[in-house]
């Protein structure tokens, strides 16, 4: 379409007669004529507002056809009012409301050392036949009632491949969808190699702090990693004693039971230290309820 700045500049009656026509072709736009009869525009008005209604319409039609020059991405054109004549603004898209909510949704679940898919699994996807239906049942329970003072985790043991983080996945998709909550899920053998590397720096602490405090803590494969005494004693406990102290939830995922894992933190390097092995123990109980996820491997 011709620029109307330009036609506005000719001059004779054969180039009124184009102005006349090319006006009478902006103001017949169905979204024009509307606005037109919204505000009730007087012809004034309306001849003061044809440089924008042909601006919305060379805009319009860049947004509907995604024109490559079409500058606000995610937004669309719209017509208002601006001291007595028309104006062009933009608007957000029902498309960028959701893309930006659905970021806003990841951006409150924190990976470290998982798949950024994790970020993106809901409850729809959960598969929720045999044993599956009880843990299902329980999440959805928890999240419904999210804050609740003494809120246990669970601590879901079984074989691999069978869904154990899929679900705790989901359950931080929903906390971060229906409650704004935000959740750390941590694949606790990678935490532990991260820690022994800043010994050297000397972060352990900051480590340690970043991980205990957060809202909703899932501690993922728990036993897999190379257990120590410090790491037992220093690390884990120090992190359940904060979150047990500040009734934090925690959930764990894990191929040993709790009686298995016991066994594993009690016997290091051949000495036994059951003792300390309880205490850690004791913890892990008081935060979460042990349930056991049966099923075929997945993976």
């Amino acid at each position: 379409m011709e620029s109307i700045g330009k036609a506005l500049s000719k001059q004779g009656h054969a180039d009124r007669v184009d102005l006349e026509s090319l006006t009478q072709q902006i103001i017949s736009d169905q979204d024009i004529a509307d606005f037109i009869s919204g505000h009730h525009l007087s012809q004034a008005e309306i001849k003061r507002s044809l440089p924008k209604f042909n601006q919305f319409l060379v805009e319009r039609r860049k947004y509907q056809i995604q024109d490559s020059s079409y500058s606000a991405k995610g937004y669309e054109p719209v017509l208002i009012m601006n001291e007595g004549y028309a104006d062009v603004s933009y608007r957000e898209t029902k498309e960028l409301k959701l893309a930006q909510a659905q970021k806003a949704i990841a951006d409150r679940i924190h990976v470290v050392s998982l798949p950024r898919s994790y970020k993106s699994i809901t409850f729809e996807d959960v598969d929720i036949t045999g044993s599956r239906s009880d843990v299902f049942q329980y999440l959805v329970h928890f999240v419904d009632n999210y804050p609740s003072p003494g809120q246990k985790g669970l601590y879901i043991y079984g074989d691999m491949g069978i869904g154990k983080s899929f679900m705790l996945a989901a359950m931080a998709h929903e906390l971060s969808e229906k409650k704004g909550v935000e959740t750390t899920m941590l694949h606790y053998p990678s935490f532990i190699i991260d820690i022994k590397n800043a010994i050297n720096s000397g972060s352990v602490k900051e480590e340690i702090d970043a991980v205990k405090s957060v809202p909703v803590l899932i501690l993922d494969d728990i036993g897999a990693e190379q257990t120590t005494s410090w790491v037992r004693d220093e690390v884990l406990q120090v992190i359940l004693q904060h979150r047990m102290l500040e009734e934090l939830p925690t959930f764990f995922t894990s191929n040993y039971s709790l009686a298995n894992l016991e066994a594993k933190f009690g016997n290091i390097k051949g000495y036994d230290e059951t003792w300390q092995a309880k205490r850690v123990l004791e913890r892990v109980r008081y935060l979460a309820k042990a349930v056991q996820l049966k099923g075929e491997n997945r993976r």
